[in-house]
């Protein structure tokens, strides 16, 4: 069950593969479920359990210093990876944080139309370095640059103040003439959550809303109830559940997860732009995708949810050694277009 009460949309098989449409609202929902898992990805995920699970059980029951050294180490040490060929990027530099200007391959200079793009890491690490890279692929594919924001986290700024400057790069780009039908926010993981606090924190300011929102693997309702109560508690290839309940606890414990501006998914909806939400079927944050679908749709928000059999969390990270990753990313690439169209 959706934490609304609703019928639960079962990731295990209740809907074909393929397109189907739900009434569940003013707005259809549209569901797309695609392919079981191919021999790669089973493999992927095979690697990444084995290499992840014993460094989850290795947490412990504190997020300390030395784990968000490690963390941000991470960010320092992907900075030698090279990007896919042709990639080209511009810094720019805002007063309390930085970003960067990402051209996939065969995007042209200009910046009409852009992507926002906010990465994901926890709310706590990642960055410019790890996320270049489907950054970059995701732009090939839209066809447009994507302005990828480096934006402060815990412990440097509190939780809920992350958001201030993803809000602060959407109104740059609205200030040097964008227009905001020419703007998608995009997000994955701690970044869908962000793409859509960013979006309802510009309608409350008054802003114009964007032409679209994606979310990817998001994580909309900081409630961990119905992600506890889900079967994907259990299915979930790297058993996130435990780190998301031990980072909520530690950096948003003092919030209330029932205020709707605490979890974008309790939100008044109304007036947000055409939405995509991709999920894997066996991931923990499933039901959060699941359930703001839902609602986005009886908010009369047109909305397309779709579902990935037994893929890792941003699976869409492997690029192109994945089918489902090239897949999902061509897909992701076909609805920015479709909306800056529309």
């Amino acid at each position: 069950m959706g934490s609304d009460g609703g019928a639960a949309i079962d990731p295990s098989g209740e809907l074909p593969l393929g397109r189907a449409e739900v009434a569940a609202g003013p707005a259809t929902l549209v569901i797309d479920r695609w392919r079981h898992a191919s021999v790669r990805s089973r493999i992927a995920t095979a690697a990444v359990q084995t290499a992840v699970r014993p460094l989850i059980r290795a947490v412990g029951p504190a997020i300390g210093d030395d784990l968000l050294e490690r963390a941000a180490r991470l960010e320092r040490l992907l900075g030698f990876i090279r990007p896919p060929r042709g990639t080209h990027t511009e810094a720019v530099a805002f007063e309390d944080f930085g970003a960067e200007w990402v051209h996939g391959a065969g995007v042209a200079r200009p910046r009409d139309r852009v992507i926002l793009y906010l990465h994901g890491g926890g709310w706590l690490c990642c960055g410019l370095n790890t996320h270049r890279a489907l950054t970059s692929r995701i732009s090939a594919a839209a066809g447009i640059p994507a302005l990828s924001v480096d934006y402060r986290m815990v412990p440097a700024v509190p939780f809920e103040e992350e958001v201030e400057d993803c809000l602060t790069a959407y109104r740059w780009l609205l200030e040097r003439g964008t227009e905001a039908r020419d703007i998608t926010i995009m997000g994955d993981s701690a970044g869908g959550y962000l793409t859509f606090a960013t979006a309802l924190r510009a309608r409350a300011d008054g802003l114009p809303m964007p032409a679209a929102l994606v979310g990817i693997s998001g994580c909309f309702d900081l409630d961990l109830t119905g992600k506890q109560a889900h079967q994907n508690a259990k299915r979930d290839p790297v058993g996130a559940l435990a780190v998301l309940q031990l980072v909520l606890e530690s950096f948003a414990g003092h919030l209330d997860t029932s205020d709707p501006a605490v979890s974008p998914v309790r939100a008044d909806l109304s007036g947000l732009p055409p939405t995509l939400l991709v999920a894997s079927s066996a991931e923990v944050l499933y039901c959060d995708s699941e359930d703001l679908a839902r609602r986005l749709a009886r908010a009369g928000v047109p909305c397309t949810l779709q579902t990935w059999e037994r893929q890792l969390h941003v699976f869409q990270a492997f690029g192109r050694l994945l089918p489902e990753s090239r897949a999902s990313i061509a897909d992701i690439g076909a609805f920015v277009r479709a909306s800056l169209q529309a």
